[in-house]
C-alpha cells in the first residue's frame, strides 16, 4: 500500500467556493490526465471531482513510497505557485494504508455531505472509466478501485431495505416546499446522479418534469424513466418554458445560464422560479441570480442542511465502518505478503543452498565413504531440515510485514544479504587420516 497516495479537499475542510477553484471541467479531464500524471511524476493517476470534493489519487513506481504531493497538486490544478504553507493549509493528504482507508470511506458514502449516500460510488466509477480511457490507470489503481467499489456494493447489500440518504433528496424536499402543494413544473438541467435521484423523488410526488441536457439523447433517456419531457440546453437558454423550479447539476467550468437566459427564465414564469444549483463551480452565478431577482440555493446551503443528520447516519452505519476495517486488515495482509513474496522465496532458496553446500562439502570430505543410497538420504534430510528451519523466520516476516513499515522490512533483507556476503566459504581441504604407530 506504500505506493498509493491521495491529495484533495472537500466541504469538510474548506468551503464549496474553495473546492471550485481546484475543480477541472468535466469534459477536459480525460485529455488532461496524462499531463497531470507527468507533472506529478507518478506511474498512475485518477481524478475525482464531485459537487463537494476534488481528489487526486495516484500510485508511484513499484518500490517507491508515495510522498506528500500537496504543493504539486496545488500547482497543477490552480496554475499558480502556492504561498508558503498555503497548500498544506487547504489540501489534505493521505498515503499508504490511510489513503486506501480514505477511498473506502469515500466509496461507501461515509465521507459524503449526506452520510451514506450511494451516488458517490457512481461518480467514482465514472472517474475510473475516465482514467482507464486516458490510459493513466494501471494495475495498482485498478485493484484499488475494484476493492473500493466492491465495498460500496457490500454496503448496499448490508443496508438493503433502507433508503439511502442523498443531497438529491434534500433538493427535492426544497422544491416541494417551494411548490407548497400547488401544481408546478420543474426542470432538471444536466443528467447526473444528483438529478436522477431528484427526478425520482419528484416523479413519485407527481410533479411534471422537464429534463434539459446538452445532448438530447441523454435527456430523452431520463425523461422516459420519469414520464417527463426533454429539451436540449441550447433551446432552453433561448426559449425557457414557464417553470416553478430549476435544479442544475452539470460539470462545466463556467455558468451554463447567463444573465440574459435568467431574465428570459424569470419572464416566462408567473412567479420567480426557485434555483437549486449543485454545480461546483456554480452552474448559475450567485450574484447574477440575485440581480435577476431569482432565489438560489447552492451547495453550501444543502451541505449545511445535511450536517444536522450526520451524527445519526454515522451511528446507523457503524456496521459499515466495521466492515471497512475488516477488509483493510485482509488487504493489508494480502498485499504485504505479495510484496515480499519474491524476497521470501530468495531467502528460502538461500537456506536450501547453504544446506546443499554443506552436505556437498561433507560428502567430499569426512562422509566421502558413504554409498549412493546413504548419500541420497543425507541430501534429502538436509533439504527437509532447511525447509523447516526456514519456516519460522519466513512466517515471522510475513506477520511483521503486515504491521511494520517498508523501511523495517527492507532493513531486514538488506542485513540478511550483507551477512550472507560476509560469510566465510567452507573449506574444502581433505584431512589426512591419522597414522597410528
Amino acid at each position: 500500500m506504500h505506493q498509493i497516495g491521495v491529495v484533495g479537499l472537500s466541504y469538510r475542510h474548506v468551503g464549496v467556493e474553495e473546492v471550485a477553484r481546484f475543480a477541472l471541467p468535466r469534459a477536459e479531464i480525460p485529455a488532461r490526465l496524462p499531463a497531470l500524471r507527468t507533472l506529478l511524476k507518478s506511474a498512475e493517476i485518477l481524478y475525482v471531482g464531485t459537487c463537494n470534493r476534488v481528489e487526486v489519487l495516484y500510485a508511484t513506481d513499484e518500490g517507491s513510497a508515495a510522498g506528500d504531493c500537496r504543493a504539486d497538486v496545488f500547482r497543477i490544478l490552480t496554475g499558480r505557485e502556492p504561498q508558503p504553507g498555503e497548500a498544506a493549509r487547504i489540501l489534505r493528504a493521505w498515503t499508504g494504508e490511510a489513503a486506501v482507508e480514505h477511498l473506502f470511506l469515500l466509496a461507501c458514502g461515509l465521507d459524503s455531505a449526506q452520510t451514506g449516500e450511494h451516488e458517490i460510488a457512481a461518480q467514482l466509477r465514472g472517474a475510473w472509466e475516465d482514467s482507464r480511457a486516458a490510459e493513466t490507470c494501471g494495475p495498482v489503481l485498478d485493484r484499488l478501485m475494484g476493492e473500493a467499489l466492491g465495498m460500496a456494493r457490500r454496503v448496499r447489500r448490508m443496508t438493503a431495505g433502507v433508503r439511502s440518504p442523498s443531497l438529491g433528496d434534500l433538493a427535492a424536499d426544497r422544491v416541494l416546499q417551494h411548490l407548497g402543494g400547488r401544481p408546478g413544473r420543474v426542470a432538471l438541467l444536466g443528467v447526473s446522479p444528483m438529478t436522477r435521484r431528484c427526478a425520482g423523488v419528484l416523479s413519485e410526488a407527481r410533479v411534471p418534469l422537464l429534463i434539459v441536457n446538452r445532448t438530447l439523447e441523454a435527456a430523452d433517456e431520463l425523461a422516459g424513466n420519469v414520464a417527463g419531457e426533454a429539451m436540449p440546453l441550447d433551446r432552453f437558454r433561448i426559449e425557457p418554458p414557464p417553470l416553478d423550479a430549476l435544479v442544475l447539476a452539470t460539470g462545466g467550468g463556467e455558468p451554463v445560464l447567463d444573465a440574459a437566459a435568467l431574465a428570459r427564465l424569470k419572464g416566462s414564469a408567473g412567479l420567480a422560479p426557485l434555483i437549486i444549483d449543485f454545480g461546483v463551480p456554480p452552474n448559475v452565478d450567485p450574484a447574477t441570480a440575485q440581480r435577476a431577482g431569482l432565489a438560489r440555493v447552492g451547495m453550501s446551503d444543502l451541505i449545511e442542511a445535511a450536517q444536522g443528520r450526520r451524527l445519526a447516519q454515522l451511528v446507523r452505519l457503524a456496521p459499515v465502518r466495521h466492515a471497512i476495517d475488516e477488509r483493510l486488515t485482509h488487504l493489508r495482509s494480502e498485499l504485504a505478503t505479495r510484496a515480499i513474496g519474491p524476497r521470501l522465496a530468495d531467502l528460502r532458496g538461500a537456506f536450501e543452498q547453504i544446506a546443499a553446500e554443506e552436505v556437498a562439502r561433507a560428502l567430499r570430505q569426512e562422509l566421502r565413504t558413504l554409498d549412493e543410497r546413504q548419500r541420497g538420504q543425507l541430501v534429502r534430510l538436509a533439504s527437509t531440515v532447511a525447509h523447516r528451519l526456514a519456516h519460522l523466520p519466513l512466517a515471522g516476516l510475513r506477520a511483521a510485514a503486515v504491521h511494520a513499515s517498508q523501511d523495517v522490512v527492507d532493513a531486514f533483507f538488506d542485513a540478511a544479504q550483507r551477512g550472507r556476503m560476509r560469510a566465510e566459504p567452507a573449506t574444502d581441504e581433505v584431512q589426512e587420516p591419522k597414522r597410528h604407530s
